[in-house]
C-alpha cells in the first residue's frame, strides 16, 4: 500500500464535530510519474522539480490542499521571474557585471546615493525620460550606467547596452545592406537603451544622422541613458554639424536626469593606493 498524507480541506463542513480528512499521494506513488509527465507537458519546471519536497512538507505540517497548491504555484512564479530576469540580462549584453550596490559613493561624493536609488525604479524608464552621466574617465560613469541598466532589467523591462561607436557602425552596416529600417525599429522597442562612450569619437555627418534617427524614434517614448566624458559645450566637436548637434542634444537632455561624476578618477587613485600603500 502506498503511503498517504491526511490533509484537511478547510472548505468542507465536518460531520458532527468530526474533521473529514482527504488523502493525498506522497512521493513514491505511481502518480509521481504522471505528475512529472504533466509538468513537462505544461512546461512547469519548478513545479516538477519541487512537488515531491513540497508534498513531504505538506504531510509533515498537515497543510491544507489550498496551501499545498499555493506553495507550488509560488515556487513556479518565483522560478519564472528569475528566468525572465536572467534572459533580460543576457539580452542587455552588458560587457561585465556591475551593480549599484557595489558603487563606492564615499570615493565619489559628486554622486548622490538618493538620486541613484531613484533610478533603480523603472518609473522614469516607463515615462521615456533620458539619463545623462557626465564625467572624466575613472569616475564611475560606466559602473553607474551598467548598474542602473541591470536594475531596470531585473525589474522586468528590456535593456540594451552598447557603445556609441558600435551602434553607429551597426547602423551604417544596416544602411549599406538596405535593412536600416528594421534595425531602427528594433532599437525603438527597447525600454532602456544604454549608450556608453558617448562623444569619445568624432562622427562624420552620416554617422551623426544615423544616430539622430535612433534618438528621434525613441524621443519621449523610450528611455535612453548616455555616459559621456564631454560637457554639452563640446558636443559640437563630436557631431561636426552645429544644427544636428543641437537637435541631438535637445532630444537627450529634455526632461533628463543629469549626474555629474566629476573629474577625479577614483579608479586611478585605487591603482596608486595599491602600488604605493601608505606607510604607518
Amino acid at each position: 500500500m502506498s503511503p498517504t498524507v491526511t490533509v484537511t480541506d478547510q472548505d468542507e463542513e465536518p460531520e458532527a464535530g468530526k474533521v473529514s480528512p482527504r488523502r493525498m499521494s506522497l512521493p513514491g506513488d505511481p502518480e509521481d510519474m504522471l505528475i512529472d509527465e504533466a509538468c513537462r507537458e505544461l512546461r512547469l519546471p519548478a513545479f516538477r522539480e519541487r512537488f515531491i519536497d513540497l508534498a513531504t512538507t505538506a504531510r509533515r505540517e498537515q497543510a491544507t490542499y489550498k496551501q499545498f497548491l499555493l506553495d507550488l504555484l509560488q515556487v513556479e512564479l518565483a522560478d519564472r521571474d528569475l528566468r525572465r530576469q536572467q534572459r533580460l540580462l543576457r539580452l542587455a549584453r552588458f560587457p561585465r557585471p556591475k551593480r549599484l550596490e557595489d558603487f563606492d559613493f564615499a570615493k565619489n561624493p559628486n554622486v548622490t546615493p538618493e538620486v541613484v536609488a531613484d533610478l533603480k525604479s523603472p518609473t522614469w524608464v516607463r515615462e521615456g525620460r533620458p539619463l545623462v552621466l557626465i564625467g572624466d574617465s575613472g569616475t564611475g560613469k560606466s559602473h553607474l550606467l551598467i548598474g542602473i541598466g541591470t536594475a531596470i532589467a531585473e525589474a522586468g523591462l528590456s535593456v540594451r547596452y552598447t557603445t556609441t561607436s558600435a551602434l553607429v557602425n551597426e547602423l551604417a552596416e544596416a544602411d549599406a545592406a538596405r535593412r536600416l529600417s528594421s534595425v531602427i525599429a528594433r532599437y525603438s522597442k527597447i525600454d532602456l537603451l544604454c549608450l556608453d562612450e558617448f562623444g569619445y569619437l568624432n562622427l562624420d555627418r552620416k554617422g551623426a544622422k544615423l544616430l539622430f534617427q535612433i534618438f528621434t524614434e525613441r524621443e519621449e517614448r523610450k528611455a535612453t541613458a548616455v555616459a559621456t566624458n564631454s560637457p554639452f559645450t563640446e558636443w559640437d566637436k563630436t557631431f561636426g554639424d552645429a544644427r544636428l548637434c543641437a537637435a541631438i542634444a535637445d532630444r537627450i537632455t529634455f526632461r533628463c536626469t543629469l549626474i555629474q561624476t566629476g573629474t577625479e578618477s577614483y579608479r586611478l587613485q585605487a591603482t596608486q593606493d595599491s602600488l604605493f600603500p601608505h606607510q604607518d
